[in-house]
C-alpha cells in the first residue's frame, strides 16, 4: 500500500506558529525515513490554530532538509491567484527539487470572508472560472498553449527537467469531473466530506481523458487517522483534535487543546453528537485495527494511495501514530 501525509501545521495550545512549522519539518523528515510517498501542506488564512498560509514557502524549506519524499501543496487555492504566477512558483520548486514536486489544485477560500477579500477582489467570480483557470495553469506547466494564443510564447520560467505533477483536490463529483476532463490525478478529501467519495472516484476513473504525461487515472483518498498502542490511548489522544474541530466549526478561534483540557471540557449535547459522528469517520485504534481499516477503505474506494491527516496536541503522539502505521503497512 502507498501511504502519504497531509499536514495542516496545527498550532497546539501553549505553542507558537514557529514551533508548529518546525513540527511540520520533523514530521516530513520522519515520513521520509519511514517510506511515506509524499507530504502535502495545506493553505489556510487567518486561522489561529493553523500555521501554514503559504505552502510554497514551507515546501522550499522542507525540500532542502529531506531526501526522497515528494512534497507539495494540498492545495493551492487557485481562485485567489493568477495561473501564471502559480506555474512560475512550482516550476521553480521543481527545478530546485527534481522529481519531487506535486501541485494540488483546490477551489476553497481557505479562510474567513475578510481574509478572502484581503487576498482577492474577485474570488467568487474566479470560482466560476475554475475550469478555465485550471486549463490555463496546465497549459503553462505543459508548455502547450494553442497556436495563436496570447500566451503561446510565454514561459513560466524556470522550466524544470521534470515538471511538477498536477492534482485536482476535491470533495465532490464536480472536482472529479474537472480532474477527469483535464487528464490529471485526483485526490478526494474523505475526511472533510459528507459526499459519496466512492461515486466521485468511480466517475473520475470512468471519464478520465489522457491529455498530458498521465496515461491512466490515478487517485488518492485522504482520511483522518490516529494510531496508538491501545484503543484507550487512541481515543484519549483523539479528544484534542475532535474538540478543536468542533470549536472551530462554531467559529471559536482557538489552538489545538491538550488532552487534559479536552478531558476536562464540559461537552454539551450537540458537541457530544458531533463527537460521535467524527469518531465514526476517523480511522482510529491499535496498529492491527488501523491496518485492517485502511486496507478495507482502499478496497472499498479502489484508491491507488491513502493519504493520512493526523492532528494531535503533542508532536510525539503524531509521529508515533505515523510510525505504528508505517510498521504495519510500509516497513514489512
Amino acid at each position: 500500500m502507498k501511504l502519504s501525509i497531509l499536514d495542516q501545521s496545527p498550532i497546539a495550545s501553549g505553542q507558537t506558529a514557529q514551533q508548529a512549522l518546525n513540527d511540520s519539518l520533523l514530521l516530513a523528515q520522519e515520513g521520509d525515513r519511514l517510506g511515506y510517498s509524499r507530504v502535502w501542506f495545506t493553505e489556510h488564512h487567518d486561522l489561529p490554530g493553523l500555521a501554514c498560509s503559504s505552502p510554497e514557502v514551507l515546501i522550499s524549506y522542507i525540500g532542502a532538509q529531506t531526501k526522497n519524499i515528494r512534497i507539495g501543496a494540498g492545495a493551492v487555492l487557485l481562485p485567489h491567484y493568477k495561473p501564471y504566477r502559480v506555474a512560475e512558483t512550482y516550476n521553480m520548486l521543481a527545478t530546485l527539487f527534481p522529481g519531487r514536486i506535486d501541485i494540488g489544485i483546490g477551489r476553497a477560500p481557505g479562510g474567513s470572508a475578510e481574509a478572502t477579500m484581503a487576498l482577492s477582489d474577485n474570488y467568487l467570480q474566479n470560482v466560476y472560472k475554475m475550469p478555465d483557470l485550471v486549463k490555463e495553469l496546465l497549459y503553462f506547466l505543459r508548455e502547450k498553449f494553442p497556436k495563436d494564443h496570447l500566451f503561446e510564447n510565454t514561459s513560466a520560467a524556470p522550466i524544470p527537467k521534470i515538471p511538477p505533477v498536477p492534482w485536482v483536490l476535491g470533495t465532490s463529483e464536480k472536482s472529479a469531473k474537472l480532474a477527469a476532463e483535464n487528464g490529471v490525478s485526483y485526490a478526494f478529501g474523505e475526511f472533510m466530506s459528507d459526499n459519496d467519495g466512492i461515486k466521485s472516484l468511480q466517475y473520475y476513473r470512468e471519464h478520465f481523458q489522457a491529455k498530458g504525461i498521465l496515461k491512466a487515472p490515478k487517485t488518492i483518498l485522504t482520511v483522518s487517522a490516529l494510531c496508538a498502542e491501545t484503543e484507550e490511548q487512541a481515543k484519549e489522544i483523539a479528544l484534542s483534535n475532535t474538540l478543536w474541530k468542533i470549536q472551530s466549526g462554531f467559529g471559536e478561534r482557538k489552538m489545538v487543546p491538550s488532552i487534559e483540557e479536552a478531558r476536562e471540557y464540559a461537552w454539551n449535547a450537540k458537541e457530544k453528537e458531533l463527537k460521535g459522528k467524527m469518531d465514526e469517520k476517523m480511522i482510529m485504534g491499535t496498529p492491527s485495527k488501523v491496518k485492517h481499516q485502511l486496507l478495507e477503505l482502499q478496497e472499498k474506494y479502489q484508491a491507488d494511495e491513502i493519504m493520512l491527516i493526523t492532528i494531535t496536541h503533542k508532536l510525539e503522539d503524531r509521529l508515533k501514530s505515523y510510525r505504528l502505521i508505517a510498521k504495519e503497512l510500509l516497513l514489512n
